[in-house]
């Protein structure tokens, strides 16, 4: 298995330094079979979020959302190559010094992130910023030798990936050491019943939040930035880094994580193609029961 794996690596590995133009030839030819891909839970979400659309304004997202999903298939493998001129090129991020000032006040900047455009080359951001040590959270994958690869396509560009379920400890470490950190954190999926403790109104839906990462920002002191992401075209992003808060503390609980929620649904409401609508985000609801469960 181990060697299938090798050969498998170093396939993609070939296929990752075509030119993006021909990958996205690649990203045409298998979107029919992609479109299959959760299709039921892709239209039920964006039937959900969008009760004002008609339908077949609905059904334009949904094959916009595939063409998109095929084309960051594409764009992912491409991270395995890509020179960090050409990924500067494409992934461009303004704010940056704004960002970084808020260093001078707090030991941390923590960047709200979603499932939007694309993703994963929001690993890049390090290589805009020079005056601190740079993360980014990630949930480790169950298959061992995936999760080894995503690492070092998400480490190529200067970032240090954090382990979701070690963030508490790498955090506390960081702040003893003192060192300036800006972190990233991706937080518009469903938590596990045991660590939901706030509900919010988004897209039309009673949905559960992670509050994880505001709870962390008061312990800190962090300084909190919403990654604003747009695609300019094909193959091409642009993210703008705009400042949430400065004082976590003075607000109530919960407010920051419903600001972001709401800054969210601001982001796909403007171009709603581009958000991961193939994750089963409503899948808990409230009172159902099944928290007792958990």
């Amino acid at each position: 298995m181990q060697i299938l794996k090798k050969i498998l690596y170093y396939i993609a590995l070939g296929v990752s330094h075509l030119p993006l133009r021909v990958l996205y030839v690649f990203a045409d030819i298998i979107r029919p079979f992609v479109s299959g891909y959760r299709r039921k839970i892709v239209k039920k979400n964006i039937d959900n979020a969008f009760p004002e659309k008609t339908e077949a304004e609905r059904k334009k997202i949904v094959r916009q959302f595939y063409h998109h999903l095929c084309d960051v298939i594409a764009e992912t493998l491409k991270m395995m190559s890509i020179s960090k001129e050409e990924m500067k090129r494409r992934m461009v991020f303004e704010g940056v010094k704004e960002m970084e000032d808020l260093l001078d006040d707090h030991p941390f900047v923590f960047i709200y992130l979603g499932h939007y455009c694309n993703w994963e080359w929001f690993a890049s951001m390090p290589m805009w910023s020079d005056r601190c040590y740079p993360g980014q959270v990630y949930k480790p994958l169950r298959d061992k030798w995936m999760d080894e690869l995503f690492l070092k396509m998400r480490s190529r560009f200067g970032g240090n990936c954090m382990d979701k379920n070690k963030i508490l400890r790498i955090v506390m470490q960081l702040k003893s050491e003192k060192k300036p950190t800006i972190i990233g954190f991706i937080s518009d999926q469903t938590p596990k019943w045991d660590s939901i403790h706030d509900w919010v109104d988004f897209l039309h839906q009673d949905t559960p939040v992670f509050t994880g990462t505001e709870r962390l920002a008061r312990k800190v002191d962090a300084a909190i930035v919403f990654g604003d992401v747009e695609r300019v075209k094909r193959g091409y992003y642009k993210c703008t880094l705009r400042k949430m808060c400065t004082d976590v503390k003075a607000l109530p609980e919960y407010a920051l994580t419903e600001m972001y929620m709401k800054e969210m649904e601001k982001m796909i409401r403007r171009e709603p193609q581009y958000w991961l609508w193939s994750h089963n985000r409503w899948k808990r609801q409230r009172n159902s029961g099944e928290e007792e469960k958990a």
